[in-house]
């Protein structure tokens, strides 16, 4: 019986030239497609800066948000961008952007941090170990051959683990003060969703105003969340409406030009009435309308409707669902009110589901769920994504086993035209071709999470994204990496396995450290090839050369301009995570990956740098969720790589005594890393999940505004003047001042000096605009604050383009008669129809435009 290190060794001829084949086949293309597509984003960035630039002057962006505009040319914009720190994200966008980009650099330091500590070390060990590997294997754990030498990668364990968690836990503990000064500005503190707890499973005794107002203490306003299935559908039915009225007016229009052009002026209501756009009310058997004027009738019958029913509503008269907001006299009083409800539930079943949320987030759908139900469903769609993991395994699998399909020729004799294959082909089928499969596969993951989580109750739009990055991580940990090291690492041995299933356990232990070369691929595709798509944004410029000219009406056009690009939280940070643990698991049997890793994450990290500093705008706003979330999850990779290495010592106590050295030091490593982690939990948990704020705010009510109280409708009374003056109001609930000197440390000491700076200090470095109040509410701001948007509903607004015949003119009386008196906006400024029948519309007026509204600063 051969020894399990002859038998890897036997079977691992190939996998020498075939790795560096790979990985060169990989690298070529990858820095081929690099360099033109930043040459590329180079080229255009000045002539379509509404793609690569837009923050530096967008309209729809406060002017606090917005980014400096760089000099002219390259060498401007370059030294524009290496003079902002990242900070700049935090003063100028939101703290989940600014922590998303300090997790990316936070991985790029742990991955070169790790380099420097392991390669000196574990390189020249692993490259002289006699086992007889080639390539980039001989630079793997699975070349050493004399078990003595593991005392070497058991030490360099202690110290690269030890640096991981340091990292970790000066991240967690920096988050806890950064969010604390983040949120004790006098911006963040003023704005209403920061003192706005929402409750569910609210028992219908307590579904009152009165009744809301006497279970908390230092409540401001009550909002109710009204059952709203059939006006919803109507509101939903006019927002739909609208814009199908739009084009087809838009296209009525351009074809009467186009006729009275051809015909020198003539005029006959015959040129129109065959020039009119028709449909039918249902496809293929409907009856054949006439658009515009079906469009009309549908909006002159529900306009009043709606109406009807949305003060039917606000007067208290419908059904309303187990759901209500509060808004509370200053932070502190939230914070408790919350607290005190979730650990102690003084009223029954009420269920305190998120403070500080913001409206635009709301899944009002949700909101109605019981608790019972919401149980159910989220069992469903947990059972639904496991099944999801094991389904998707197959594939995936296979994937694994192209990578290292050239080992498999050995046993399997139908494949042994795979010898025949030259180099550099193999080395593109095994290197690049797998990758790029694994990132397809893994597409559509991320939509599938996101349809369970809101099936499984979700009442926010923060809830779907944590819960979408909490399946999605768990779906790349098993799929894109414990699978696909598995299957790659049996392909390399399946010879030797089928010859001897004895030594099966051994030989997959040892050809586990082989199955590196695919991720470091990985980590090459994802660093040059993904990061210079980033820049170049290939969609989005689609969007804007291609799409943007099947924009045929106004509002198309505006809404186009208006959005701007925003990244999907429960999808980014898993890859990016998981790409982590497969450094941190990897780093002390395959070191050569954590050098790929560094430049990989680090140029990952520059692309969206730049897309935070001059594209980006986010919206969902968890103060720092995610990011605490990651940070937890790269503990998966720490516990990984100890595991693995601990394996891989027991294999060497079987021949040699000397192994039980490294195996004891791995054992202890373990249980220390645990201890480390429930400490963590537990002490650094409740710093970055509440704020240091005094519990009791009876002394802090001077500035509020009393008589709000009302036992009808379903939101509070508003007073008559706007709410929120800002004159001196201490909305935080106690007074915090902070520092105006920053102290600049070297760069050395912030890494590895343990202080923190604390809360103010963080404070002082912020912005000025930090220290002003938001805009202040007007009366009808504060009072739709979270109203449902289905009665909030603001009239419909009907954009047409103005041509030269005047016929836009004529239709926008036409549709002011008829249905203007229900509130309906038509006009036909802002935009043109030209002589070939194409809508122009300036986007310098952004401001003037009729579907331009203020933003509000919820």
């Amino acid at each position: 019986m051969s020894s399990p290190s002859s038998s890897s060794q036997a079977g691992s001829h190939r996998g020498g030239p075939s790795s560096v084949s790979a990985l060169v086949s990989t690298l070529v293309p990858c820095l081929v497609l690099a360099a033109v597509l930043v040459g590329a984003f180079l080229i255009l960035r000045r002539k379509q800066r509404c793609l690569y630039a837009p923050r530096t002057y967008h309209g729809t962006l406060l002017e606090e948000e917005k980014t400096p505009s760089a000099g002219h040319g390259f060498l401007g914009w370059f030294g524009n961008f290496q003079r902002l720190s990242d900070e700049h994200v935090l003063n100028h966008h939101s703290l989940d952007a600014y922590l998303y980009i300090r997790f990316l650099k936070m991985l790029t330091i742990m991955a070169f941090g790790g380099a420097v500590i392991t390669w000196p070390v574990l390189l020249p060990i692993n490259a002289t170990g006699g086992g007889g590997e080639s390539g980039l294997d001989i630079l793997s754990f699975s070349n050493v051959e004399n078990p003595t030498r593991y005392f070497a990668h058991a030490i360099m364990a202690w110290v690269f683990f030890g640096w991981v968690m340091f990292l970790i836990g000066r991240e967690t503990l920096y988050l806890a003060k950064v969010r604390q000064a983040y949120q004790l500005t006098t911006w963040s503190a003023s704005r209403i969703s920061q003192r706005t707890v929402l409750f569910t499973n609210v028992p219908q005794q307590y579904l009152t105003l009165e009744a809301m107002h006497s279970l908390f203490s230092g409540v401001a306003q009550v909002w109710l969340v009204p059952d709203v299935d059939e006006l919803g559908d109507d509101v939903e039915e006019v927002e739909k409406m609208v814009p199908k009225l739009e084009a087809n007016e838009t296209k009525f229009i351009k074809k009467l030009n186009k006729k009275q052009h051809e015909s020198s002026g003539e005029k006959g209501a015959g040129f129109e009435r065959k020039l009119r756009p028709t449909h039918r009310t249902k496809p293929l058997i409907g009856k054949k309308v006439d658009s515009i004027e079906h469009y009309r009738y549908r909006l002159q019958e529900l306009l009043p409707k709606i109406q009807a029913a949305q003060q039917s509503h606000i007067s208290g008269k419908e059904k309303i669902v187990s759901a209500a907001f509060i808004e509370f006299d200053t932070m502190a009083a939230a914070q408790a009110a919350a607290e005190h409800n979730e650990h102690r539930r003084p009223t029954g079943d009420i269920t305190t589901r998120q403070m500080g949320v913001v409206p635009e987030e709301i899944i009002w759908d949700n909101l109605a769920m019981s608790a019972k139900n919401q149980f159910t469903r989220k069992v469903l769609a947990t059972i639904a994504i496991s099944a999801l993991i094991v389904f998707w395994a197959i594939p995936v699998a296979v994937v694994g086993i192209i990578s290292n399909v050239s080992y498999l020729t050995e046993n399997v004799p139908f494949l042994a035209w795979i010898d025949d294959i030259p180099p550099s082909v193999l080395g593109v089928v095994t290197g690049l071709l797998p990758t790029i499969l694994l990132a397809a596969l893994m597409v559509l993951v991320p939509v599938i999470c996101r349809f369970f989580a809101k099936f499984a109750g979700a009442a926010t739009v923060s809830e779907v994204e944590l819960q979408t990055q909490s399946w999605y991580f768990a779906f790349q940990v098993i799929q894109v990496f414990l699978i696909t090291t598995f299957t790659s690492g049996a392909t390399a041995v399946a010879s030797q396995i089928v010859s001897n299933p004895a030594q099966a356990v051994p030989l997959l232990s040892k050809n586990l450290p082989k199955a590196s070369n695919f991720y470091i691929a990985y980590f090459v595709l994802y660093g040059v090839a993904n990061a210079a798509l980033y820049l170049f944004s290939p969609m989005g410029l689609v969007g804007i050369l291609i799409l943007s000219k099947l924009d045929k009406t106004p509002r198309k056009k505006y809404m186009r301009y208006v959005s701007l690009l925003e990244p999907s939280w429960g999808a980014e940070y898993p890859k990016w995570t998981n790409l982590g643990v497969i450094a941190v698991s990897y780093a002390t049997i395959a070191p050569l990956v954590l050098g790929f890793a560094t430049v990989g994450l680090g140029l990952i990290y520059l692309a969206y740098r730049y897309n935070m500093f001059y594209v980006y705008n986010t919206r969902i706003d968890t103060k720092g969720a995610f990011y605490v979330r990651a940070l937890q999850q790269i503990m998966v990779g720490v516990y990984l790589g100890e595991l693995c290495l601990l394996g891989l010592f027991g294999i060497g106590v079987g021949s040699e005594l000397t192994a039980i050295g490294p195996v004891v030091l791995q054992v202890v490593l373990i249980a220390t890393t645990i201890a480390f982690h429930l400490l963590l939990k537990t002490k650094l948990k409740p710093l970055v999940e509440r704020l240091p704020l005094e519990a009791s705010t009876e002394s802090h009510k001077n500035g509020v505004v009393n008589g709000r109280h009302s036992e009808d409708g379903l939101v509070s009374e508003v007073p008559s003047e706007p709410e929120h003056k800002h004159d001196g109001r201490d909305y935080i609930g106690k007074r915090t001042t902070y520092p105006h000197t920053e102290k600049k440390e070297p760069l050395y000491k912030r890494i590895f000096t343990p202080r923190q700076a604390t809360a103010s200090e963080i404070a002082a470095g912020m912005s000025p605009h930090f220290r002003q109040p938001v805009p202040s509410y007007t009366q009808q701001e504060v009072l739709e604050a979270y109203m449902h948007p289905a009665l909030a509903q603001q009239n419909p607004v009907i954009w047409l383009a103005r041509d030269a015949a005047g016929i836009s003119r004529r239709e926008v009386d036409a549709m002011k008669q008829r249905i203007g008196r229900y509130g309906v906006e038509a006009t036909d400024d802002g935009a043109v129809m030209n002589e070939k029948g194409k809508v122009e519309w300036t986007n310098e007026s952004v401001t003037q435009a009729p579907l331009w509204e203020r933003k509000i600063v919820y």
